[in-house]
């Protein structure tokens, strides 16, 4: 599923990674058109992270092809990473930093200076809520505080495409909410990947849900097409992944 009226902005092409005779992920292909939020689902070791350490850059795939913003991230990785945020799960910061530092840091590494590098932080400041702990030792953060910092960093260099991997791990509902809200309001401007377990978000913020499982890109489309028959998408989250694949689907569609 994608929108035929807007460019492909994050692009799986047939990508494959094997591990010796293990395949992590086999033959993933997908695409996010530009201004779409899509969620990345799946069971633990379905094959999730792999394919976002692909599409970032992080590891080569054994086979096929990823693209962010039409631009090859094997072949032409720095003009790849430029259009590109990259939100890990448990992303590392620098725990001897403040925030002001570590975003001055990555600005500088990213190419900022002066002006534009003051506008950058105040702009990511602002819309991360960093306002109070601006000034305080990463170490002495919450959970929540950290993983703000961390989308603010990513966030710096304006990127057109986010990917995210757990954005909410670990953080209490007031934090879960207040993360939500941020990634809503970049999604109107911008593509974003995310991999989550949680279902609730994915109808609070995704238009999109892509469902892999061992390594197969099983299920692409709306919330409400994953739900197909079911009364949920708890429900839809079991079937698609019923270890019989021979016996037919009470509810959720699978691709074929």
């Amino acid at each position: 599923m994608s929108d035929k009226g807007a460019p492909a902005m994050i692009e799986a092409i047939g990508l494959s990674k094997f591990y010796g005779d293990f395949a992590a992920i086999r033959d993933v292909t997908f695409s996010v058109p530009q201004g779409q939020v899509a969620a990345f689902l799946g069971p633990n070791g379905a094959g999730k992270s792999t394919t976002m350490k692909i599409l970032t850059g992080y590891i080569a795939p054994s086979a096929g092809q990823a693209r962010i913003a039409g631009l090859d991230v094997n072949g032409n990785r720095i003009a790849a990473a430029e259009r590109l945020g990259y939100l890990p799960e448990n992303g590392p910061l620098y725990p001897e930093m403040t925030p002001l530092e570590l975003l001055k840091f990555f600005g500088r590494a990213r190419g900022l200076t002066g002006a534009r590098l003051r506008e950058r932080i105040e702009a990511v400041t602002a819309l991360c809520g960093l306002a109070p702990v601006l000034e305080k030792t990463i170490r002495k953060l919450s959970r929540g505080y950290r993983q703000r910092v961390g989308m603010a960093q990513v966030l710096l260099h304006e990127p057109d495409v986010l990917i995210m991997d757990e954005p909410t791990s670990g953080l209490d509902p007031n934090q879960v909410r207040e993360v939500r809200q941020t990634i809503r309001e970049l999604g109107r401007t911008k593509t974003i990947l995310l991999s989550t377990h949680i279902l609730q978000e994915v109808e609070a913020m995704a238009d999109r849900i892509i469902f892999i499982d061992r390594g197969r890109i099983v299920f692409d489309g709306t919330p409400e097409q994953m739900k197909g028959g079911c009364s949920s998408l708890e429900e839809a989250f079991h079937t698609l992944t019923q270890a019989d694949r021979e016996n037919k689907l009470p509810c959720a569609n699978r691709v074929e």
